[in-house]
Order: C-alpha cells, then structure tokens, then sequence
C-alpha cells in the first residue's frame, strides 16, 4: 500500500508499506477518503514537532470500508461503512472522571499523536467507530470529523434559534460552524478577509463582510439595533481579529475561540469585565457530535459537493496541502484507496 508521511521541513513524502493485521480489539479499515485540515498543515508548518515525530503518517478526516476483524471485536463486520473519532483517552485523569474524556489530560489523538489516514490500510481500536449508512457517499462522509467540530462548537456555545451570529473566518471550520448555527435556527454573518472565500460562502446563502472595507464593529452595532451579536466564533487565527472579537457581542454574550493558536494573543479584557463576556474555549467534539455529523450531511443540511474544492490521490498528497495552505481551498480529500498500490 502506499502511506502520505510527514518528513519534517515542511515536507510530505509518499512511501510504500505492508499492511499488518489488526491487533485483538482492533478492525483493519480500508481507507476511502481522507481530508487535510488546519491542523495538518500545523503540522507541517513543524509546529507540533514535540508530538509528530518524522516520518509519521498523519491524517484524521476520514471514510472507509471495514477490512478485516481483529479478535474479540463485537458489532462489526467486513464491508461496514466507518469513520473514526480519532480521540484515544485514558479514563483515569481527572478530567475523565469529571465526564470530559474528550479533552483527557493524556489525551491521544490519533493521526497526531499516533498513526493516521492516510494509509491504505489502517489499524484503529474497534471502539474510535462510528457508523455510517451506506447511503451516505464516502467522499462526503470525509466531512463528518470537521462538521463534528462545528456541532460541538455551536452546542458549546449554547446558541438558540433566533440569536445572532459571527463567524469570524470563513475558511472550512468558519463556514461548518455556519452552517450549523443557521440550521439552528440563528441569524449569521460571517466575516472573512479572503475574496475568493468570501464568494464561496455568500453563494451558500451567507452575508459576507470584508473585514478590510467594512467597519465590522459599526456593522454588527447596526445589524443588532446596537446591543451586539449573541455569540461571535473566532475562527480565523489572527492576532487583530483576537483583539477585536470582544467589540462583536452583547452584554452578556459570548465568545467561542475555535481556532487554534500557535501563541498567546492579546484580549481585550476590559470589553470582556465591561460587558460580563463569557469567553469560551472550543476542543474537538464529543460522541453525540459524530452523531450528529453524520445526520446533517446525509439529510444535506451539509452541502458537502460545494465544500469539497477538489480530490487528489495520494501521490499527489503534497500538491493538496500546497492547495490549502495557499487558502484558495476549502476541504481537499485525498483518495486514498484510488492512489493505494
């Protein structure tokens, strides 16, 4: 078969491999289709070096056929459609026994810190699956991992029907969330500084401000008769978007940081005293996220062809992270079991 590594220095390299046979407790998935994400191209950039040690297989968006049974699996069987939710935690840790496995203070996340997707063959313990119905296509259900992070980013918001909105990035994560909140119920404006971007979200139906020709603040004051949004997602990653995401929302309001960020950023705390903000931190996703996932993008609540900028197949990995790290792409898949030897 053949497997995308990160070599470290920036460098992503195609290389072949024998597939090994599931370890008891595991299942062998044929992989489908795998995405590339902001996180993989964290990866890399050699931000997350201290936990990816070259040459490693990343990947952690998938689709895929069941393989194969490992001993002792119960539930399953060869031909299920899958995915997984690529969180392995220990149970022990006090965040565990408060009922927060999902951000374990040991957490594993595989594709990150363990092999990931982008093998034609994977290895993963039988309980990281999650179901998906053979009517729902492959190539979309490679979205299920991203729109479970908007699932959980809006319900971690607790957003209502009717509240008002911003999404602060309109790249693939902004847009999810997006999504996700219009169906909802809520009024939203996304607010994206990329022109091509811009585009892509306002034919999904989306008010679109550009950050750079629009006084964003003043807007949303208008947009709001003056008492601000309900919630704002920080989703871009820049430093000055940070620092003004505070002057977005209301009394009491609330702002949810999604993206990741590489190092500290300056907040406006004063707004966040003045106002009584309530500002929140928003980490992967929990089961009934997956869930959930699943159910929007095979009702089409998830318009995942419009999503989709383009597929490659693995040996032409790297040209897939150079498309989306030059940010004219929304979601890039690699399919994998195409490209496979």
């Amino acid at each position: 078969m053949l497997t995308a590594n990160y070599l470290g220095d920036r460098t992503i390299g195609i290389r072949e491999a024998d597939p090994s046979p599931p370890k008891a407790g595991q299942v062998q998935i044929e992989v489908a289709y795998t995405g590339i994400c902001g996180t993989d191209l964290h990866i890399l950039h050699g931000h997350m070096d201290a936990r990816v040690r070259p040459p490693a297989v990343v990947g952690h968006e998938m689709s895929g056929v069941i393989a194969t049974l490992g001993d002792g699996v119960r539930g399953w069987a060869a031909g299920d459609h899958v995915t997984v939710m690529p969180l392995d935690w220990d149970g022990t840790c006090p965040a565990c026994r408060a009922g927060n496995e999902h951000i374990c203070q040991n957490l594993t996340f595989v594709g990150i810190d363990s092999p990931g997707a982008l093998q034609g063959r994977w290895n993963v313990d039988a309980d990281l699956l999650v179901a998906l119905p053979k009517s729902l296509r492959l190539d979309h259900a490679a979205l299920v991992e991203p729109v479970a992070v908007a699932v959980h980013d809006v319900r971690r918001a607790e957003l209502a029907p009717g509240d008002r909105a911003v999404v602060v990035g309109g790249g693939p994560i902004g847009v999810l969330i997006a999504l996700v909140a219009r169906h909802k119920g809520a009024e939203v404006v996304v607010v994206e500084i990329d022109p091509l971007r811009r585009e892509a979200v306002a034919a999904m139906g989306f008010h679109v401000l550009d950050p750079a020709a629009t006084d964003q603040t003043r807007w949303v004051e208008e947009w709001t008769q003056g008492a601000g949004a309900d919630v704002a997602f920080e989703v871009s990653g820049a430093a000055a978007a940070v620092l003004g995401v505070t002057d977005l929302v209301k009394v009491r309001g609330t702002v949810v940081v999604v993206a990741i960020h590489p190092q500290p950023r300056p907040v406006d705390l004063q707004r966040v005293f003045w106002r009584e903000l309530r500002l929140l931190g928003a980490r992967v996703y929990q089961r009934t996220d997956f869930e959930r996932a699943v159910e929007l993008l095979g009702s089409g609540v998830i318009p995942a062809d419009e999503l989709i900028t383009k597929i490659v197949p693995i040996t032409e990995t790297a040209d897939a992270f150079a498309a989306l790290e030059s940010g004219r792409a929304m979601k890039i898949l690699v399919d994998v079991s195409g490209g496979a030897a």
